[in-house]
């Protein structure tokens, strides 16, 4: 199975800017290149369904009836696995899976990892057409663990309008879940992040079914006061202090930049409460970020020994980065909205879809194996390539281009739903699904005028030239 490496961002109703929920992921992979698509999946009745992972050989019947639901899978499943990866389904409930984190040695020696058990790769498709609720999100997932055990360890997000949960699976059977407090935020990176369990307090933890009278027994707890699941079942490696613990140490200093911590600190606070309330811009630019304007920044002036130390957040094999925004001062028929890059996200701007829509456009929905710049994944991807390519030259246009995007599409979002305030019902779900057509194609022109700025620049950027006598 190919394995991935994501970085999360979650924020509580009280702690963003206008009372949505917020969750967000980066979708890495090994490849500069794996070819995602975006789609609304019907909703379905009656179907007699068996899945089967081509990474793994899990095997599942899928329930007869599924809500719609959107998803940014693989463009060749057959090939690469499904890897549905985010969406929302019809009930506005959120799901964003996987985080990669990964159990210790002594832990999985006990409880060891299921070959063929429920991966990241199904992990959606066996889930998100089938919850109500965030919080019936994990029980739901929890029971399938259970049943079919787990192949690796993984990090999953559950929202809705109320509530934000995060879910670690950390061995073959075994998981902690906490519910992010209403006026907080948490960033994860591929490493154990959940903190001390309360197990008297069921409305904001939940877990795997004797996982107290597992740890007791195989002595696997470290500490003399406390249940601490990331210092249990956690890993606290010098490639974690390289590789994970500094991307959290990032998303904790760019919303609490008054907090003085050790990027390579193995205790950075799961749970933190922002020194100012959090916007979509604000996940949007921790997940676009490089350690901008510190001496880590791989495009920084400083030393080698710096600014090649640390994995950055943002990475040219970032295949689609996503905030699932639920907001709570609109009516609930045009609530979500899924806020999808599909570029390098320190290149490219975050594309709004109401979620409420039967449809996405064919330039998202239809991507193609190689490169064309009909299909949204190629055209942003392309932008990213070209600016990487003449960073100091080119930064400032596309920085200029990313900071009109941003203004223009949250006048968009504004746009929709003041025409849509008095549509209801299906009449609605059509305008949803046209407006958000009409947002691609205005980006798309947007976009296509800065990459054949930045070409049209970059001819003049060749070192092979010289001054030359106008009249030769």
């Amino acid at each position: 199975m190919t394995e991935k490496a994501c970085t999360t961002v979650l924020v509580g109703k009280k702690a963003s800017i206008d009372g949505s929920t917020m969750v967000a992921r980066n979708d890495d992979t090994f490849l500069p290149l794996a070819p995602h698509r975006f789609y609304m999946h019907p909703a379905e009745s009656g179907v007699d369904e068996t899945i089967v992972s081509s990474q793994n050989g899990f095997t599942a019947k899928l329930p007869a009836n599924g809500y719609r639901h959107s998803a940014v899978p693989n463009i060749d499943p057959d090939r690469d696995g499904i890897y549905d990866e985010s969406g929302f389904n019809e009930k506005n409930v959120a799901m964003s899976a996987t985080e990669s984190v990964y159990g210790n040695p002594k832990s999985l020696a006990y409880d060891p990892l299921v070959p063929n058990g429920l991966a990241e790769d199904t992990m959606p498709t066996m889930v998100l057409p089938y919850i109500d609720s965030a919080r019936m999100g994990v029980e739901y997932l929890g029971k399938l663990i259970a049943k079919y055990g787990s192949p690796e360890g993984n990090g999953v997000i559950f929202s809705d309008k109320d509530d934000v949960w995060y879910m670690e699976i950390v061995t073959g059977h075994h998981w902690v879940a906490q519910r992010i407090p209403d006026d907080s935020y948490a960033v994860a990176a591929n490493q154990v992040a959940i903190q001390q369990v309360d197990f008297n307090d069921p409305d904001n933890f939940m877990w795997s079914e004797g996982i107290q009278e597992f740890v007791e027994k195989y002595h696997l707890n470290p500490d003399h006061e406390g249940w601490n699941f990331r210092h249990i079942f956690g890993t606290d490696t010098e490639k974690d202090r390289h590789y994970n613990t500094p991307r959290v140490w990032y998303g904790q200093l760019y919303l609490n930049p008054e907090i003085e911590q050790d990027p390579q600190s193995s205790e950075l606070p799961f749970i933190r409460q922002a020194s100012r309330k959090i916007t979509v811009e604000d996940v949007g630019n921790i997940l676009s970020s490089h350690y901008n304007e510190t001496k880590y920044d791989p495009f920084g002036h400083g030393d080698d020994k710096d600014r090649l130390k640390f994995r950055p957040i943002s990475m040219n094999r970032t295949q689609n980065s996503h905030v699932l925004q639920i907001r709570n001062d609109v009516p609930e028929d045009r609530s979500a909205i899924f806020w999808l890059n599909f570029g390098v996200p320190a290149f490219s701007p975050y594309v709004p879809f109401f979620n409420n829509a039967t449809d996405t456009d064919p330039s998202y929905s239809a991507t193609k194996q190689t490169m064309n710049l009909d299909d949204a994944y190629w055209m942003y991807r392309a932008v990213g390539s070209v600016v990487e390519g003449h960073y100091s030259q080119f930064i400032q246009k596309n920085v200029d281009y990313v900071t009109a995007s941003k203004e223009f599409l949250r006048g968009r979002v504004a746009e929709i739903d003041r025409q849509a305030a008095e549509l209801s019902g299906e009449e609605l779900t059509k305008f949803l699904t046209e407006a958000n057509h009409q947002t691609v194609a205005a980006m798309k022109e947007r976009t296509m005028k800065h990459f054949n700025d930045l070409l049209a620049t970059g001819l003049t950027l060749s070192k092979l030239t010289f001054n030359m006598d106008k009249n030769l």
